[in-house]
């Protein structure tokens, strides 16, 4: 198993050799095994272990054989215990979820500190056709059917094409020692029930049923390559990056082969399960949006708008007087007194200083906000503005207001307002120059 192993470093994971690798080690037989044939096969290894104070001693105990593990290794250990019912109850998710959010945290904090370049993971193919049953049972899509990618963004799996069996084998052979975790019998654990009660059906029916798994994830792993390849090539054509995220024209978007795939493939990364919903912005009124957790996709008139969900805070920002250069999260203001109006732009407008009070405040526009607007008769609500210059509720919102004390002075970007405007009186002229 040791050449085999290598074999497969060297042919999909060759930078790995040469580089700080963190192990991540619970103490049962896979990362056990796998630990030794990284020492091995010659790697430059670290243990990290993570006690999720589950199994009482049980837990300790483990705790202990990894450290014990690591002295018999030669290899640097670290060790790390969890509060994880209390953070699983906080958080209100499953303790599963729980202790994988807290193990993959602490691995990417150590990482970013101790300057590992990647995590092994001990996951083998067993794993993965359990992994690979239970999003089909729940319900899934193609990427649910590919299994355990053998490479998440810092994490590696390097025994994903070995079965338990050959893990196992290995182990007896080289009399190693390892813990076995009680709850692994649990059919408390859905997980479990997969493993202990599904599969051994499964292969009664066939007993080859790992390898022909491994074929299947094979061609599906190539199907769905192939449409990101697809997605990645037509993006450039269908997406507009915008400031608050991108646009997509829903006529050209209409116009695709197989509409509703095309937009499952664009926008599940972004969070979304309401795929009928999504779709159906398509033939929407404008307004109407569909939510996940961190995004947004709204129709507008003729486009479908994607954006990063908006904080809720409604914060403001002072400019104190003869400040000459201001930078602030939306931007950086900069004032300068001049002799003369020169060709102004939509980042620059002329002021009558005398007009300001200070401090002067930097805020979001809110319901009932009016102004002047330069070079139009009378008052006008941000709302009537807004939607006299066509602009996107994405636009809408990330609007910013530079007012003196409850005067709009700009709508910045925009507008500025007239009551603030150079006159033939004017004594001291001040320009404002903002870049976003």
């Amino acid at each position: 198993m040791l050449l085999a192993f290598k074999k497969h470093l060297e042919e999909h994971f060759p930078k790995t050799l040469e580089r700080k690798i963190l192990l991540a080690v619970s103490g049962g037989v896979d990362s056990v095994v796998l630990a030794h044939l990284c020492r091995d096969a010659g790697l430059d290894i670290s243990l990290a272990h993570c006690n999720f104070q589950l199994r009482g001693e049980e837990s300790d105990g483990d705790e202990a054989f990894v450290m014990e593990l690591a002295d018999a290794l030669e290899a640097e250990v670290f060790i790390e215990s969890f509060e994880t019912e209390a953070y699983a109850s906080e958080k209100k998710i499953s303790i599963q979820m729980a202790a994988r959010e807290l193990r993959y945290d602490w691995f990417r904090e150590l990482l970013e500190t101790l300057q590992f370049d990647h995590v092994f993971t001990a996951h083998h193919a067993n794993d993965n056709l359990e992994t690979v049953l239970i999003n089909f049972i729940r319900g899934t899509g193609l990427e649910g059917l590919t299994g355990i990618p053998d490479v998440n963004e810092f994490t590696i799996r390097p025994l994903l094409p070995f079965t338990r069996e050959n893990i196992e084998n290995y182990a007896h052979r080289q009399k190693l020692k390892w813990r076995e975790d009680s709850s692994n019998e649990s059919l408390k654990y859905f997980r479990n029930k997969v493993r202990l009660e599904v599969i051994p059906k499964l292969l009664e029916l066939n007993p080859q049923l790992l390898e022909s798994f491994g074929k299947t994830r094979s061609h599906l792993q190539q199907s769905s390559q192939l449409i990101e390849d697809y997605i990645a090539a037509i993006f450039p054509k269908i997406a507009k990056e915008e400031e608050f995220g991108y646009s997509f024209k829903v006529k050209l978007l209409q116009s695709l082969p197989n509409t509703k795939a095309v937009m499952y493939n664009l926008f599940k990364s972004f969070g979304f399960t309401e795929w009928e919903d999504v779709h159906g912005l398509l033939n929407a009124q404008p307004g109407k949006m569909v939510f996940s957790n961190t995004h947004r996709l709204i129709r507008d008139r003729e486009d479908l708008l994607l954006t990063v969900l908006p904080p809720n805070e409604d914060k403001t920002y002072e400019i104190l007087e003869n400040e000459e250069v201001v930078m602030l999260p939306m931007g950086t203001f900069q004032f300068e007194v001049v002799e003369d109006i020169l060709k102004t732009d939509p980042w620059s407008i002329y002021l009558d200083r005398e007009k300001l009070h200070y401090p002067l405040v930097v805020r979001k526009w809110r319901q009932g906000d009016y102004f002047y607007p330069f070079g139009m008769q009378g008052k006008k609500k941000l709302s009537k503005f807004f939607k006299d210059e066509k602009l996107s509720l994405p636009q809408k919102e990330n609007c910013w207001l530079l007012c003196s004390e409850e005067n709009i002075i700009w709508v910045i970007g925009h507008r500025a307002d007239a009551r603030f405007a150079v006159e033939d009186t004017t004594k001291e002229i001040l320009r404002l120059s903002y870049t976003p």
